[in-house]
């Protein structure tokens, strides 16, 4: 997948607090999961854009959505009628965070309103590590927005920190507990990052 253009839009909370939610048009992709998992990592390497999402080795300081307008072209750009624009949308993590209980439970309305409402939400990517247990977190997220339609990608980050011949058990692990199908996905060397554009472009078409 070619992308021509990757922009940071906005951060908010509430659909219309501060500068609110960008007017919906667009296929939205959002990308969940604990922090930590590498969702900052994994929406830079898709967006082959370095710099444009702030990485943070100190999990939990995504507190606010963030939204990223990205057009592609799936044949690097050469029929400008094949272009598509979407909107990557990149969640709070939830799960461990160095702030306070209080501070984290602020964060759960907004994006529950996010995940509930927003009508041009087609795409969760669920992010997991192989490396921890799975909690209801993930297992109750799938099953929320696929219940109002939304399809769900299940990846398996940080697979490079794994040994060979230990990704095809943790693969099978997470999809016998999620009940899905699990990409293998390195945002650091770039295995599965190419699939991982194919799933997104067949399923908005």
């Amino acid at each position: 997948m070619k992308v021509l253009e990757a922009d940071f839009l906005t951060s908010a909370t509430e659909k219309s607090a501060g500068a609110g939610w960008p007017v919906e048009g667009a296929p939205e992709v959002a990308f969940a999961g604990r922090s930590n998992v590498g969702k900052s990592t994994l929406l830079q390497a898709l967006m082959q854009r370095r710099g444009l999402v702030r990485i943070s080795s100190t999990p939990g300081r995504t507190r606010l959505i963030n939204f990223f307008r990205v057009v592609v072209a799936p044949d690097g750009g050469r029929s400008p009628q094949d272009r598509r624009e979407l909107m990557f949308v990149d969640l709070p993590g939830y799960g461990y965070a160095k702030v306070s209980k209080e501070e984290r439970e602020k964060w759960l309305p907004f994006v529950d309103q996010y995940l509930s409402e927003r009508a041009s939400l087609k795409i969760l990517v669920l992010l997991v590590d192989p490396r921890r247990d799975m909690g209801l977190d993930e297992t109750e997220i799938a099953k929320y927005v696929m219940a109002r339609g939304v399809l769900v990608i299940a990846v398996m980050t940080k697979a490079d920190k794994l040994k060979k011949h230990e990704r095809k058990p943790a693969l099978q692990k997470l999809e016998r507990a999620l009940g899905l199908k699990v990409l293998a996905v390195s945002a650091t060397d770039g295995d599965g990052v190419d699939e991982l554009w194919r799933r997104i472009a067949a399923a908005i078409g």
